[in-house]
């Protein structure tokens, strides 16, 4: 039984292999083919102008121009979008002429914001503070020609002012993803992190494969595809998915499997735990250098602190001090983690259907989070063989490798696009392709983990 059983774990690798290679042209050929819009273009000129690494004149060139606007052939325009500040990189002399803010409309058009002596002008008060929402603006815009290229810059005319949706749809996300932890604390308790002294290479394998491997494979694949220097903000939504602790869903598939439930409760806990230094760590060290990205290490913590650690907590002392009331609620939100998830896919939808119009653009991320997918079960499958587990505790660190809390990662995604200058919501759509990708290929492992001995 033990040949048979290897026999066909090595045929489900090599299956996976075929899918991997298969996927990996595809996605390539995706990638090359896809072509990028006139306003991302042109953000992409002035921000590397901005931070030196295209036509260092551009700035100074535009900066003079505005002295030279007619506004009396302007056009009013009224419109929803998104504030954006390039700044030279860290270490750079910041200087006021070498700060650009630019207006995106949703749609994709950029305009260049011209500013007023500082104090004139209270609409102009508190700009950084409209970087980090959608906002809707009034202004006047004039189109010049510098250089051979049309660039328009504009004016306000009202002060910007949130868009009411994206407030109710940021506070929505807060409270139904922070309900969802408390949920997941309710089924947890200390003893579930025991484990690692009980199990310590079980949970040191899980762990290693999670966030010291997997996030490596991400980078690499971003890398192989071209999404690093293409589609960056793709590149670190992959990055992202694989940076996110284990979902609560792996011990669902582990029992199904007559997997190890403890381990996989265990490495779900300390995994979340975990991710409050490691989530941030990676992103950082693996992102920072990514093209017109600047990760909000703070902005992400603080996210982590709030909707993580702070619920778990809460959930672990109530059932602490109320066993029996919690585990009657679990039921409840176990269906309102369902509920989260639709609604961060459905609602992340309708709020940025603008750039959806677009599909085309996300085609060769939506392969390359299914390959990432495949690349995370059969990754977690070998680490559990090399370390000798049995195949209950290989189904639970395979499970937990695969799974990942894709809402919270859906969440960090939308809550920090608008500061990131992701306007095409690359990050949550990757991040959400991946929710999807990996309940797809955790469906094909139960099938066949399901007629595979189990080893105590």
């Amino acid at each position: 039984m033990f040949k048979t059983d290897s026999l066909k774990s090595a045929g489900l690798c090599l299956s996976f292999l075929f899918v991997f290679l298969s996927l990996f042209f595809l996605t390539t050929f995706c990638a090359l083919a896809s072509e990028v819009p006139e306003g991302e273009r042109l953000y992409k000129v002035i921000s590397d102008a901005v931070r030196g690494k295209g036509d260092a004149t551009l700035p100074a060139k535009m900066k003079e121009q505005t002295a030279k606007l007619d506004w009396s052939q302007s056009q009013t325009l009224t419109f929803e979008g998104n504030l954006r500040l390039l700044k030279p990189q860290k270490g750079d002399d910041v200087r006021e002429d070498t700060q650009v803010y630019l207006i995106r409309k949703l749609s994709g058009e950029i305009f260049v914001l011209v500013l007023p002596e500082a104090g004139a002008d209270p609409q102009y008060a508190g700009l950084e503070k409209m970087l980090q929402d959608k906002m809707a603006f009034k202004i006047e815009m004039l189109t010049e020609n510098i250089d051979g290229r049309d660039i328009s810059f504009a004016r306000l005319v009202d002060r910007p002012y949130q868009l009411t949706f994206d407030k109710i749809f940021k506070i929505s996300i807060i409270l139904l993803l922070f309900l969802v932890m408390v949920g997941m604390g309710l089924t947890l308790s200390v003893k579930d992190f025991v484990a690692v002294f009980t199990k310590p290479l079980g949970i040191i394998t899980g762990l290693l494969i999670q966030y010291g491997i997997l996030p490596l494979v991400a980078v690499l694949i971003g890398r192989l595809m071209g999404f690093y220097e293409t589609m960056p903000f793709i590149f670190v939504g992959m990055v992202l998915a694989m940076s996110s602790p284990g979902g609560v869903t792996s011990n669902l598939l582990t029992q199904l499997t007559k997997g190890d439930l403890a381990l996989s409760i265990s490495l779900t806990s300390v995994s979340t735990v975990m991710a409050l230094v490691f989530t941030p760590l990676l992103l950082s060290l693996y992102c920072s250098n990514v093209p017109n990205v600047v990760i909000p290490v703070g902005l992400i913590v603080q996210t982590i602190v709030v909707l993580v650690i702070i619920p778990l907590v809460i959930g672990m002392s109530v059932r602490a001090k109320w066993p029996n009331a919690a585990q009657k609620s679990t039921k409840v939100f176990s269906i309102l983690g369902l509920v989260a998830l639709l609604f961060l896919i459905v609602a992340g939808i309708i709020s940025n259907m603008a750039v959806f119009k677009e599909f085309g653009r996300y085609s060769g991320g939506a392969l390359a989070v299914l390959i990432l997918a495949v690349c995370a079960l059969i990754l977690g499958m070998l680490g559990a063989k090399l370390i000798r587990a049995n195949n209950s505790q290989n189904r639970a660190i395979s499970f937990q490798a695969l799974i990942r809390n894709a809402s919270l990662s859906m969440a960090i995604s939308l809550l920090i696009q608008d500061i990131m200058g992701d306007f095409y919501s690359a990050m949550f759509v990757t991040t959400a392709f991946y929710g999807i990708a990996m309940y797809l290929v955790g469906t094909l492992a139960i099938a066949v983990f399901r007629k595979m001995q189990v080893e105590q």
